[in-house]
């Protein structure tokens, strides 16, 4: 199958730091090569990728100082895969909802993959416009502020098995692993573990829209005993940072679409405790792969019974649930169930 993957030009893919679309959409790219299909992948030109790239710009507009509006780079991105789109059989895009004006005619060849919060009043009368596009949610919980919009499937995310290394002994600390910024709770995550009395780990970017918020609230709080702050890391890193903890502290306070961490915690057999937000439900068992709590309360008592779990169930738990592989399979299934509607609709129109 000849299939384009259209990735938002923010990050590379995969991303060199911090990027949770940009990597999934790797992960995504990456295996529907393995499984032999012809698989284009429309991004930065710093990706590093197996399939065949086609860039609209150098790098990564996060790391291009030069770049002051992301826009412009991604119309033309989006005119790039329309001048292209015959050449392929499926186009699946990630970059939110810009592209629909232009492949509306298209759409029984599109798919989309929703990958941020859908509660923002300004996006109603755009979906309502363009409520026959198919569009897939990561998670089911993402779906309800626009339950009109032409679901075709729930897709989990997923991440290569072997990835990150499964580690089943942590050392004494608790992580947190992310963005700072007020929804995803860095400040809950200092304040539990210091009510633990464990150390903290945070491993995270800071926005420029979040860097008041840093400055303010964080900051402040990193010069707590056991506040430890190590700034973005990379892939690479991540075994070690995860692996080694006790828990991977998720303390949300929004709508969470899916939370690609708390799968990468899981990877290394690292406990999650989350707040009862969005995709959390969908994504955790509780009391098998972490706890889900609903305030600072319940996720310190959490922390105290992390010794009931199993390291190595939760690494199985991801294992059935949340692999890329898996991830694949159910996109091309997709696909093949677009390919056959356009198809008949082919049919239909013959006769």
């Amino acid at each position: 199958m000849r299939i384009a993957q259209v990735a938002p030009l923010i990050e590379s893919v995969p991303p060199k730091l911090y990027g949770g679309t940009e990597r999934v959409v790797s992960y995504l790219t990456e295996a529907l090569v393995d499984m032999g299909h012809e698989v284009t992948l429309f991004a930065s030109g710093d990706s590093d990728t197996r399939a065949r790239l086609v860039s609209t710009c150098s790098r990564a507009l996060r790391l291009d100082p030069s770049v002051r509006d992301p826009l412009p780079h991604t119309l033309l991105l989006i005119e790039r895969v329309r001048q292209m789109a015959d050449e392929f059989d499926v186009l699946h895009f990630h970059v939110d909802l810009l592209h629909f004006p232009v492949f509306r005619s298209l759409r029984e060849r599109t798919l989309t993959t929703l990958h941020g919060r859908l509660d923002l009043p300004d996006l109603v009368p755009l979906a309502r416009e363009f409520s026959d596009m198919p569009v897939v949610s990561i998670s089911d919980a993402q779906r309800a502020p626009l339950p009109w919009m032409r679901w075709v499937a729930t897709v989990p995310h997923g991440l290569p098995k072997d990835l990150l290394r499964f580690q089943p002994k942590p050392d004494g600390y608790l992580a947190f692993l992310g963005r700072i910024s007020p929804e995803k709770g860095p400040d809950r995550a200092i304040r539990i573990a210091r009510r633990a009395g464990l150390p903290l780990k945070i491993a995270a970017k800071v926005d420029r829209a979040d860097e008041a918020y840093f400055e303010t609230v964080i900051r402040p709080m990193l010069r707590q005993p056991g506040v430890e702050f190590l700034g973005e890391i990379t892939e690479a890193e991540k075994s070690q940072f995860l692996g080694g903890a006790m828990a991977l502290l998720f303390p949300v306070d929004w709508p969470e679409p899916f939370g690609l961490v708390m799968i990468e915690a899981m990877a290394c057999g690292t406990p999650v405790i989350a707040f009862r937000r969005g995709s959390v439900p969908e994504v955790l068992e509780h009391g098998v792969s972490g706890f889900i709590v609903n305030d600072e309360g319940e996720a310190l008592r959490a922390v105290e019974r992390l010794n009931e779990l199993d390291r190595r169930e939760i690494r199985c738990a991801f294992e059935r649930r949340f692999t890329a592989q898996r991830m694949a399979r159910d996109y091309l299934a997709l696909y093949e169930a677009l390919l056959v509607h356009e198809q008949n609709g082919r049919l239909v129109e013959a006769a």
